[in-house]
Order: C-alpha cells, then structure tokens, then sequence
C-alpha cells in the first residue's frame, strides 16, 4: 500500500505564502477560490485550513464585496514553527510500527527508541522553523533565481 505524505504544512504555508505576496503586491485580500485555484485543490478544502489558521490568529476575514481572508499579522511577525504547529496540531512527525511480541533485544525495545528519535527529530525541526519568519520564506522564494510572476487576482 503507497504512503501519502501529509500535506498539511506545505499548504498552510503556501497559503500564507500567497496571502503575503498578495500583502504587498496588492490587494492584500484573497478568497477562498482565488487560493483553490493556486493550490491546486478545491475552495472548500481551503475554507477548512483557512478556518484552522483563523483560530490560530494568523490570517482574518475580510467582509464584503471585495472579502476574503488575509494575514492577521505582518509576515516578519509569523514564524515558520506557529504555521508548522498550526497545520499538524499533536501528530507526530513519524509514526511508529506497531509493536509485536518482545522475542529479543530489538523487538523489545524498537518501540522506544523509536519514539525518542522521533521526539529529536520533531525538536531539531521546530528549531529550524523556529528562526525563521513567513517574510525569510518569501524573500528566499524571490531570491531563488527564477522569474518571480505577479498575482494577478
């Protein structure tokens, strides 16, 4: 059976990451189908990681005509690791095998040890989440060397 990576994070991200662009390249507010059809996925999906981010405090609504959802905060003010928290809540990154009956050494104690590298690597990755903000992700994108598009809504 084929594993499908968790999406989650990159999308909250991305999602963000176009709110941001759409901040200052105008104007700032974004609906839910203009950010369906960037992320490849349909409005309602998006309305569900939309609502996930708003009780987080990171983007709000926008009523009216011209609503839609934009950044609650400046993007030098949102770090990767409250996005990353956001969008995958208490799920481990890694989950474990399930355990089987304790015949040796390792079949006795993979289980364990699995969940304290699984704890390190979460650490290591909030750590680097950590030192950066949603405007560094941007900024790194525009830097990358390709031709950066606008918006256009």
């Amino acid at each position: 059976m084929p594993h499908v990576l968790d999406v989650r994070f990159s999308s909250a991200l991305t999602t963000l990451l176009l709110l941001a662009a759409a901040a200052e390249e105008g104007p700032p507010v974004m609906s839910s189908a203009q950010l369906a059809e960037r992320l490849g996925t349909n409005p309602s999906l998006v309305r569900k990681l939309l609502s996930s981010l708003a009780k987080a405090g990171l983007v709000e609504s926008v009523m009216g005509r011209a609503g839609g959802t934009k950044l609650a905060r400046p993007p030098q003010d949102i770090p990767l690791a409250e996005v990353y928290l956001c969008a995958v809540g208490d799920k481990p990154l890694w989950t474990c095998r399930p355990e089987t009956e304790h015949e040796c050494l390792v079949s006795t104690h993979a289980a364990g040890y699995f969940e304290r590298l699984t704890e390190r690597a979460e650490q290591a990755v909030l750590t680097t989440l950590r030192g950066q903000t949603l405007a560094d992700a941007l900024r790194e994108i525009r830097c990358s060397g390709h031709s950066r598009p606008r918006l256009n809504h």
